[in-house]
């Protein structure tokens, strides 16, 4: 089958299409064909670094699937050949979506949508999962709370933002003046401009905050929110090392999460999509060919939503 992997850490130049064997379905596994595969941004940096798991090459990137169930291994019983699903595979050691085929566990998977085709489903996993757990399993996020959401027109702050919507919390996002419409469109009810605006100047009394940047923007949110309150850090390598203790000073829960494998999730996730109230706003689409591209697309911090290679077109 074919696949883009590297024989080096490095820029986009070290992506390469190869032929490699198609994996098969061990116990409880599917073997899925893939149709597409969403891009996010641990993907370059495991292509530069190794990632968590400091991967020597050569490896074959990408976490996010959407496909075709090809085969089923021994004891799986949710899914047949033929249906359509999506997922993540697990993270960070089960990478594999740049990719004609991918086997991983069946429940890591949920049935596709079926008013999303491949390519939209296929920008959803990673980066809505990792929404859903840090809003919905660690922060416990209630109706009628106020949610800060940072880079809202990001992979994972766009999804943020509609998941908090759709479970009726007051969102307000940080973005450039140029993403605000995309982003009251998505639901946000209050924006700021951070190129402006300084956001722990005029933004009090949240409940959550989905800090996604690093740097001193935890520090910072915590005059944002009130006592009780929690902060949820995805940027983990980049997170003040301090942030938990003032959190704790000022009476505020503070977490720092990864993402994981969540079947339970996939198929809230894929109810909001059907429903109408979750879409992934698309930046790019580019064939599997084209990987080293999208990478430099990427990197250039310059897109909105997610990007999405096409595996079979």
């Amino acid at each position: 089958m074919r696949a883009i992997s590297q024989d080096a850490l490095g820029g986009p130049e070290v992506l390469k299409t190869v032929e490699v064997d198609r994996p098969t379905p061990g116990p409880t596994e599917v073997l899925v064909r893939v149709h597409a595969a969403g891009v996010n941004p641990t993907d370059w940096k495991t292509r530069t670094s190794g990632g968590l798991n400091r991967m020597e090459p050569p490896f074959v990137l990408g976490w996010d699937v959407s496909g075709v169930v090809e085969q089923v291994g021994l004891g799986t019983t949710i899914y047949q050949p033929g249906d359509e699903v999506f997922g993540m595979l697990r993270y960070p050691q089960g990478n594999g979506a740049y990719a004609e085929y991918v086997s991983a566990p069946a429940r890591h998977f949920a049935p596709k949508p079926p008013n999303l085709d491949h390519t939209q489903a296929a920008a959803i996993p990673l980066a809505a999962l990792t929404a859903w757990q840090a809003l919905v399993d660690t922060a416990g996020l209630k109706e009628g709370q106020r949610v800060l959401v940072h880079a809202a027109a990001g992979g994972v702050g766009h999804f943020a933002v509609q998941i908090a919507k759709a479970r009726g919390a007051y969102v307000i996002g940080t973005a450039s003046a140029a993403k605000h419409e995309l982003l009251r469109d998505l639901g946000a009810d209050e924006l700021v401009d951070y190129r402006s605006e300084d956001f722990a100047e005029v933004v009090r009394d949240v409940d959550v905050v989905v800090e996604t940047i690093g740097g001193d923007y935890g520090q910072r949110s915590l005059r944002t929110l009130r006592e009780g309150g929690t902060i949820v850090s995805l940027a983990l390598g980049l997170m003040d090392a301090g942030l938990h203790a003032r959190a704790a000073e000022r009476g505020i829960r503070s977490a720092a999460m990864l993402v994981e494998p969540d079947h339970a999730a996939m198929k809230a996730l894929a109810a909001l999509a059907k429903a109408g109230k979750l879409r992934a706003v698309l930046a790019a689409v580019l064939p599997l060919a084209d990987a080293a591209k999208a990478h430099e697309l990427g990197e250039s911090d310059r897109t909105t939503g997610k990007i999405v290679l096409s595996v079979r077109q």
